[in-house]
């Protein structure tokens, strides 16, 4: 066993992450393929006990939090950033007619409230605060608070300065 799995086993034990997402990130991590098949083994189990929708093949950087996880879902396709937090309820998902057909990219630093959607081919800036209950089909640029549906978008340096839980 890498020694770098062995300390990721050992952070991941000592906190407070809920297991479905350490036994994601242990998947992500391993180099063997039968630790691996194991790690998503209990992945997907955890998973449907938290009512997860989170694909163990997702792309998403370091620093994934959820704040309240139940009742999450994220499209296998969508491409998710460093330190990134959602909460209860969020959907993160795919359209499938018009000029935004896709899945949403969302960048760095992006904090995503309880019960907000993002849907279609769109791009979430770094360091974006997007409130609960918003329903966002639309580009976000960085630094920015979005608000309500349709989505209103307010400039504002430091969005998340104080809501980003950063895990490494």
């Amino acid at each position: 066993m890498p020694s770098t799995l062995i300390q990721d086993r050992i952070r991941y034990e000592n906190s407070k992450i809920p297991r479905f997402q350490k036994y994601y990130r242990l998947s992500q991590n391993c180099s063997s393929r039968f630790l691996k098949s194991i790690f998503q083994l209990l992945f997907k189990i955890e998973k449907k006990r938290n009512l997860i929708e989170l694909s163990s093949d997702c792309r998403i950087g370091g620093g994934l939090y959820f704040g309240h996880p139940y009742c999450i879902t994220i499209n296998p396709d969508a491409i998710i950033g460093h330190n990134v937090n959602i909460h209860r309820g969020v959907v993160i998902g795919q359209e499938n007619r018009g000029k935004r057909r896709g899945v949403p990219t969302i960048g760095n630093a992006v904090w995503v409230g309880i019960n907000a959607v993002i849907v279609g081919n769109i791009t979430i800036g770094n360091d974006v605060l997007i409130a609960p209950n918003s329903y966002v089909n639309c580009d976000v640029p960085s630094h920015s608070i979005v608000l309500g549906n349709p989505c209103r978008i307010i400039h504002k340096e430091n969005a998340t300065a104080q809501y980003i839980v950063r895990l490494s």
